[in-house]
């Protein structure tokens, strides 16, 4: 019987170690998020918080690695849900669900396990920088019937999925251009979010959930959160702050588990210099 105790973990966790050593901007940046997300905290607490997101990345990567071992009947040893209610609620309205999620917690095994558990869906994804380990990457990540999307390029095939009453995950955290995004408030500071998301939300009225498949230390597991679907006004950057807002509660309960290491907060108001000269 499978479960993350019985992963490579602790070989996943050297790699990382390694990671954080031979790129020190990493933790560099993790520090400077967090100054600027938690500046009522300590430099300890924030090395903290920074040392448990190379450990959680280290889990990914141990259960990255056993996806090809993962199925119907041992993924609920890894993992198990919490709000499915609001997704087969969603599916009986027949619009499609975007799901809203982000480089928090397990973000591969979200929507690997849902495939395995529920049903398939289509993730949105921007391909790796190598070839070879983008092939090896998508591969794994259809395993369980999952289809991949290729960023906003692929809007048509998200329209068509929704429009199939189909799921459709997109990683809503990352930095944006001005071009494709609108600034919200983001741990207090001004964060560039794209508005694509929320516009096609609008236009085809599907339910939108956050979902994220988060580590539970007391249960040894990771357990998979649906919310209640938000409700979309058509303002694409009231919603885009509304949905950010949510994401950083969700953050601010887990912030060991979010992927500090990412500049953020790269593009900045016209006329603001920049957040991370030091880093």
């Amino acid at each position: 019987m499978w479960s993350l105790a019985h992963a490579p973990f602790a070989l996943a966790r050297f790699y990382v170690l390694l990671l954080d050593l031979a790129i020190p901007r990493l933790r560099r940046t993790a520090m400077r998020n967090l100054a600027l997300g938690y500046p009522e905290k300590s430099t300890a607490e924030r090395r903290a918080i920074t040392d448990e997101v190379f450990r959680s990345i280290a889990r990914l990567i141990a259960t990255f690695a056993r996806f090809p071992e993962l199925n119907r009947e041992n993924i609920h040893n890894l993992i198990r849900y919490e709000g499915l209610e609001h997704y087969l609620e969603a599916k009986k309205a027949g619009r499609g669900i975007l799901f809203a999620t982000a480089h928090f917690g397990n973000w591969e095994l979200s929507a690997f396990a849902h495939a395995l558990m529920t049903e398939p869906m289509h993730i949105m994804i921007r391909p790796l920088d190598n070839p070879g380990i983008d092939r090896l990457v998508e591969d794994r990540r259809q395993l369980s019937g999952n289809h991949l999307i290729v960023k906003w390029d692929g809007a048509r095939a998200v329209f068509r999925a929704l429009h199939q009453n189909e799921a459709v995950g997109v990683l809503i955290d990352q930095n944006t251009s001005l071009q494709e995004g609108v600034f919200v408030d983001f741990f207090g500071t001004p964060a560039c979010a794209n508005t694509a998301f929320v516009k096609i939300a609008a236009r085809t009225g599907a339910a939108v959930i956050l979902g994220y498949a988060v580590w539970s230390e007391n249960e040894g597991m990771y357990v998979l959160k649906f919310h209640p679907p938000l409700e979309i006004s058509g303002d694409a950057a009231e919603d885009t702050r509304r949905l950010h807002a949510l994401l950083e509660r969700v953050i601010r309960e887990h912030p060991g588990q979010w992927l500090w290491i990412h500049r953020r907060w790269k593009t900045r108001p016209e006329g603001q210099p920049s957040l991370y000269e030091n880093t």
